[in-house]
């Protein structure tokens, strides 16, 4: 049956973001996609309106047959691979927050996140990619990066160009009844939130300590670059002050914006805490030159090796972690040379 514009216009007015449109039009993994990140941040959603002509059109054309524009290759599209690179690492911080627990989380479920947010903006619309391929680079790349958060970032790089280069048009398939698809989606979307939500409701105060290590995990690699840290720092504070650039300081759903920047400022007092603590840990008084900070940690390390103390196994162990967590927070954040 034919799609009508007037329904899809309709569907994308009253639940967009939720891709209620996309669903209409058989685009679901596009509307998987704005289920996952509330229609692209609602930025996604306003662009689309322009765009709604040419999906009604495509979804009316004959079934059967491969959706192409003259080649067997799709164009480059560069707003698709930095959608690619913005989802992959929107999937691997979730990941991040909610599965960092796991004892391979670095080598299996990180970069499972990472790749499988690519191939979701790989997968919009007519065309698709190659599996295996970008997974495959995924993994092989986390291992470069083991334990640090920052590995979201290559990995993400090289499974988007991994996707780009074996993009393809996607061939045509058998329709499916609508329960079977909402079926799918269904199971899909919970395999996303349902991990993040056992972490937020039954472990609060962890999912809060996973949040602000990553967010100053990030502000720490982007403090190299002090435009790039100054840009996100704005980008973290953007909603509260969009807000207060719309109604002011007062209004129904300020408290909201208001408990934002109090996560931003908690962050940042975290970040302030953490060296802090990590100078207490190394003896050191705040301000220590980078070469005062390697060379206490070279004599702590040889002192609490677990393999110097095998009498006190765990307390050196302890110490051991401490004072690696502690080197580790006070080190410049392009410390990789020495990895």
């Amino acid at each position: 049956m034919a799609k009508g514009l007037l329904t899809t216009y309709v569907l994308w007015a009253v639940g967009g973001p939720a891709g209620l449109h996309h669903l209409y039009l058989g685009r679901d993994s596009h509307a998987l996609l704005w289920m996952l990140t509330l229609g692209g941040g609602g930025l996604g959603w306003l662009w689309e309106f322009w765009k709604l002509p040419s999906f009604v059109a495509q979804a009316n054309r004959a079934q059967g047959q491969r959706q192409s524009s003259g080649g067997g290759t799709p164009p480059v599209s560069p707003i698709r691979f930095a959608a690619q690179m913005i989802v992959g690492i929107y999937f691997g911080l979730v990941a991040l927050i909610s599965l960092s627990f796991m004892a391979s989380f670095y080598i299996v479920g990180l970069p499972l996140a990472v790749g499988l947010g690519v191939l979701l903006v790989a997968a919009v619309g007519n065309q698709t990619s190659d599996f295996k391929n970008t997974l495959g680079a995924a993994f092989l790349t986390s291992p470069i990066f083991y334990g640090r958060p920052i590995a979201i970032l290559p990995i993400s790089l090289v499974a988007s160009i991994t996707a780009q280069k074996h993009r393809r048009y996607k061939a045509s398939n058998v329709s499916e009844t609508l329960s079977v698809r909402l079926y799918r989606l269904g199971l899909a979307y919970l395999a996303f939130t349902g991990p993040l939500a056992y972490s937020a409701l039954c472990n609060t105060a962890a999912t809060l300590s996973y949040v602000a290590e990553t967010l100053d995990s990030f502000l720490s690699w982007f403090s190299f670059f002090p435009l790039l840290g100054r840009l996100m720092e704005s980008v973290l504070l953007l909603p509260y002050r969009a807000w207060r650039l719309l109604v002011g300081d007062r209004g129904f759903s300020s408290s909201y914006f208001q408990e934002w920047e109090k996560l931003y400022e908690f962050v940042r007092s975290f970040q302030d805490e953490k060296r802090q603590l990590a100078y207490q840990v190394l003896g050191l008084l705040e301000g220590a030159t980078n070469e005062e900070i390697h060379q206490r940690y070279r004599e702590l390390v040889k002192i609490w090796h677990p393999d110097h103390n095998p009498h006190q196994t765990e307390e050196a162990q302890r110490h051991f972690l401490e004072i690696q967590a502690a080197y580790e927070a006070l080190s410049p954040p392009r410390k990789l040379r020495g990895f």
